[in-house]
């Protein structure tokens, strides 16, 4: 067995972290003579403590601008009433919405009128527990192995059972929207999630808050000119907004205060 100590152990864990590399809990039992389990609790504490991202069989680092949805969700709340308000309008009667993960969107279906005809489908489990009491509206589960950070299913289960969709329109998760890189996201399988879903949907809206727009993540969505709407905040940065408008996009305005 190894003679290093526990905080030696995890030093040499978030050191490798920290360089951007992925850890496997094999790989460390073995390197430093400790059990599975003790590899599996060391990341644990590390993931609890946000300084890695805990995915099977071992952990990710933590992208820079990435934030587990749990924690968004209790962040300008009242900016992202504003901007569900004003998505609303889009949602048709009828239709059939998928409603990607993400905290814009949490608060889009918690500020559904009452008795609205719709059918909604998501892979966010905070999503589908806000619609599930919603007498009115039908809903679909996408299931697969619950990402954290993320907030939902986005494996290939789920992207499996999206295959076999037509959606008429996908209220989208972004990480982050600009003229020059679209609509990204931090996540590698969280993009691949989503752009699979954009080509099953016959429009795609995003409600982007302040601190999305004019911002690049690694990975590439869809250009802005390919979404049916992107809802903005009421003072979202008029260069930034003219940036995406020259680039295609089709811009609606949130109000400056939500409706009680």
């Amino acid at each position: 067995m190894s003679s290093d100590l526990p905080s030696s152990r995890i030093d040499a864990i978030l050191a490798r972290l920290a360089s951007g590399q992925p850890v496997r809990a094999g790989a460390l039992a073995r390197e430093f003579g400790v059990s599975e389990d003790a590899i599996r609790r060391d990341l644990r504490s590390l993931a609890a403590e946000g300084l890695c991202r805990r995915v099977y069989g071992g952990a990710l680092p933590i992208v820079e601008g990435a934030t587990p949805m749990a924690t968004r969700v209790g962040e300008d709340v009242q900016r992202k009433q504003m901007l569900a308000d004003a998505a609303l309008r889009f949602l048709e009667p009828g239709s059939f919405v998928f409603v990607d993960n993400g905290s814009s969107n949490l608060a889009l279906v918690e500020r559904l009128p009452p008795q609205l005809d719709l059918a909604i489908a998501t892979s966010s489990v905070t999503i589908a527990a806000a619609v599930q009491h919603r007498d009115a509206i039908d809903l679909l589960v996408i299931g697969g192995m619950i990402d954290r950070m993320v907030g939902g299913a986005v494996d290939g289960t789920a992207l499996e059972a999206i295959a076999r969709l037509n959606i008429d329109l996908c209220v989208l998760g972004a990480c982050a929207v600009s003229a020059e890189g679209g609509v990204s996201a931090y996540d590698p399988a969280d993009a691949v999630f989503k752009r699979a879903l954009f080509a099953r949907s016959r429009r795609t809206i995003v409600l982007a808050t302040n601190d999305k727009l004019g911002r690049h993540a690694p990975h590439r969505l869809c250009g802005v000119a390919a979404l049916a709407q992107i809802v903005v905040e009421h003072d979202a940065d008029a260069d930034i907004v003219r940036d995406l408008t020259e680039a295609g996009a089709t811009i609606a305005r949130a109000a400056a205060q939500a409706q009680p």
